[in-house]
């Protein structure tokens, strides 16, 4: 099989647009968690708490494209236009053989709703009301067609919809798809919008953060003792993914190698983490990669902030990796930003490769003592970083492992 390199990224994050600001702005431990006043009109709606992107800067795109992108199809172009500029332009790559895989965790929640508000609004409930451009904002494979709409793309195009495991399922398609020698290069990642709609449904299974509604600075607080929920956030991250053959021959600069990609279900529940199924995902990806526990120099964790969820991700590590291995989770930076988050965290953590200077988990002040026992990062740890284990897990029992190595020597 071929090997598989990442060769550029892009990103729209909380913290805006591309991503050098996004870098920059967690390196100096900021957040982008704010009060959403407004939330208080939606009744019935706990959390006040989300991550938005302040700019939208729709008008990059060519009206006749955007027509069919509500914001996460916008914020899935703008990082994708990013990655394919920042691993050397699209004309690199032969036609055809550079495909896309970006997920989502649902369509345009924002398009959604307003569809539905403009079919009820009326006394007849007349289909007609309805605009033609409003249901491609809405399907699930929104961000990826649009994606390879607006760039032209002629290759692979993969939706992959796992909730917030998103992102790393499309790398791992992507992985796939470029060692088997079916495309030379795909786009891959994940994209979010934020909307009282897809956070009230967290909201409804008490899963979002409630107690810090006016000190967002505080929250959320991945495997801390006193976390209390999860903060949505919204953006897109991309990475582009290629053979190595390929990006030696064109003299490409290379962020990292993906050795080794595990997707496991859990089997037994639809909305709680399973400990079994985490630890059998992080060893079939590290068997995979041929890579030994003892080698993993940082594991960014998927840590979202939830009771249930920290303590049994803190499990799994636990007996694969003791406290022997630095962790730490990036949602006290970005919020959760849900089908983007794998794609987002990981670019930073490409980042934290590169620099040596590993971003420790915000706002985790005192260890929950189900969650300890792990090397906890609670301030800024400077090391070689050479391998890394990204985790990524989602609603419905999809758990998810990436495993990457700095450089492509």
């Amino acid at each position: 099989m071929k090997r598989v390199v990442i060769t550029g990224v892009g990103a729209v994050s909380p913290f805006g647009h591309g991503a050098e600001i996004l870098r920059t702005s967690a390196a100096e431990g900021k957040t982008a968690v704010r009060v959403l006043s407004d939330w208080g009109e939606t009744h019935g709606l706990m959390t006040r708490l989300g991550a938005p992107v302040q700019e939208l800067r729709e008008r990059t795109i060519p009206r006749d494209l955007r027509r069919s992108m509500g914001r996460m199809g916008i914020f899935s172009v703008q990082a994708s236009q990013e990655a394919v500029s920042d691993a050397g332009g699209i004309d690199q790559f032969e036609k055809g053989r550079l495909g896309c895989a970006v997920g989502s965790t649902i369509g345009s929640t924002v398009s959604l709703s307003e569809l539905f508000q403009s079919f009820f609004q009326h006394e007849d409930h007349d289909i007609s009301h309805l605009t033609p451009t409003k249901f491609f904002h809405c399907i699930s494979n929104s961000a990826a067609m649009n994606v390879a709409n607006a760039l032209g793309l002629t290759g692979c195009v993969q939706s992959t919809c796992g909730a917030c495991a998103s992102s790393i399922l499309a790398l791992g398609f992507g992985f796939d798809q470029i060692r088997l020698g079916r495309q030379d290069a795909v786009l891959c990642g994940g994209a979010e919008e934020l909307s009282p709609v897809a956070v009230g449904m967290f909201d409804v299974l008490f899963a979002t953060s409630t107690h810090f509604n006016d000190q967002p600075e505080c929250s959320p607080r991945p495997f801390d003792a006193q976390r209390d929920g999860l903060v949505c956030g919204e953006g897109a991250g991309i990475l582009l993914l290629e053979s190595y053959e390929h990006a030696r021959a064109r003299g490409a600069k290379i962020y990292a190698e993906v050795l080794g990609f595990a997707n496991a279900a859990n089997g037994t529940h639809i909305s709680q983490l399973n400990p079994d199924a985490l630890e059998k995902t992080i060893r079939e990806a590290l068997a995979e990669a041929d890579v030994d526990p003892a080698e993993i120099d940082y594991v960014n964790a998927h840590a979202t902030g939830t009771k249930a969820g920290d303590s049994s991700e803190a499990e799994a590590l636990r007996r694969v990796f003791a406290d022997r291995v630095p962790v730490s989770s990036l949602k006290g930076y970005l919020g959760h930003t849900l089908g983007a988050s794998g794609g987002l965290e990981l670019i930073l953590t490409l980042e934290m490769m590169r620099t040596g200077s590993l971003l420790p988990t915000r706002n985790l002040e005192h260890v929950g003592d189900d969650c300890a026992g792990l090397h906890h990062l609670q301030q800024t740890e400077t090391k070689t970083v050479r391998t890394i284990l990204k985790n990524s897990f989602g609603f419905g029992g999809v758990n998810t492992a990436l495993v990457i190595r700095a450089g492509g020597c």
